[in-house]
């Protein structure tokens, strides 16, 4: 009982950093532009946060944690926006290869962010504050009720508003007006911008807000997974194509990011558990199989979506191609 307890507290964090990435990449293709530059964003995401926390906590002599977590937040979703939009600019205005600009803007965002977080650190391995245990505080009361409250309540703040933002996000793409446009544009860009939608706007915002959600994941692993420890390790760029693995599993539908997420946690740490369930113990070359899990089965059911082919389960029509306005 308390190994599957501590694997579930350990896959629902280690979820929750993959759900913010998808939930992003979702938003993004379904403006039909394919960002595989998420590990970079959240790289970004991820340093902005820190170092905003960082530079705050230690300049200022009274330091409020409500206004700390709040600037770290809204600068992770800042700088990852920024990522997007020079993402958005190659792509849209200037029709770049979506593929390798995604590639580049990856290794832009990871090459800035272990630069500029060595610079700033200066041989220090974390921030000398307390935001992190901030990020982390468990829900009152309700984390107190044994096994129930270890492992639905036992969590920061951040893991519940990931659940919140991927129903609010379901709702935005299939009950509002502008959800329905966005779809359209994903979907043909040509007939939407016949009915007079602007499909350059509604594709520079959907990349832009959805690279901002994705930030939001590496801000999430630096300031709570992590403990406020800043890792140029490469964690956060596996975690990001977890997330773009993520976007398929779930067949580009938020609400099943949460528990594919989840799920997605589960499988990747139970080469850690697995021994300890089974009964004995796995050769190594077994668990570096096992961590291969997750990746298997989004190409699993990224075959069994396309044999169904059911229109619903399939990305975005004219997902990472250019629109052209003149060959309409």
């Amino acid at each position: 009982m308390d190994t599957l307890i501590a694997w579930i507290l350990r896959a629902i964090p280690f979820g929750t950093i993959i759900m913010y990435g998808a939930m992003g990449e979702i938003i993004t293709e379904k403006s039909g532009n394919l960002n595989l530059g998420v590990p970079g964003i959240m790289y970004l995401g991820g340093f902005a946060g820190f170092a905003s926390a960082y530079l705050y906590e230690n300049t200022v002599q009274n330091p409020n944690m409500v206004f700390c977590v709040a600037l770290a937040l809204v600068c992770a979703f800042l700088a990852s926006m920024g990522g997007g939009l020079i993402y958005s600019f190659l792509t849209i205005s200037l029709r770049a290869n979506q593929n390798v600009t995604g590639l580049a803007l990856t290794t832009f965002g990871m090459g800035v962010a272990n630069f500029f977080g060595v610079y700033i650190l200066d041989g220090r391995t974390a921030t000398q504050s307390m935001v992190y245990k901030t990020f982390q505080t468990k829900l009152p009361v309700l984390s107190g009720w044994g096994v129930l409250g270890q492992t639905v309540f036992g969590y920061g703040f951040m893991v519940y508003a990931a659940i919140v933002l991927a129903i609010l996000l379901h709702v935005f793409l299939n009950r509002t007006r502008t959800g329905l446009n966005l779809r359209a544009i994903g979907e043909n860009p040509a007939t939407a911008d016949a009915a007079g939608i602007s499909v350059t706007r509604y594709k520079y915002l959907a990349t832009c807000l959805g690279a901002g959600i994705s930030g939001l994941g590496g801000i999430y692993y630096v300031l709570d997974y992590n403990q406020g420890i800043w890792a140029t390790t490469g964690q956060i760029e596996a975690l990001g194509w977890l997330a773009v693995a993520l976007v398929i599993f779930t067949t580009w539908k938020p609400l099943n990011a949460i528990w594919g997420s989840y799920l997605f946690g589960l499988l990747y740490w139970l080469y850690q558990f697995m021994p300890t369930l089974l009964g004995f113990s796995v050769p190594g070359y077994i668990t570096d199989l096992i961590q291969m899990v997750p990746y298997v089965v989004t190409i699993v059911v990224l075959v069994v979506t396309s044999l169904r082919k059911k229109r619903e389960d399939q990305p975005p029509a004219s997902l990472g191609l250019a629109y052209f306005r003149e060959e309409r």
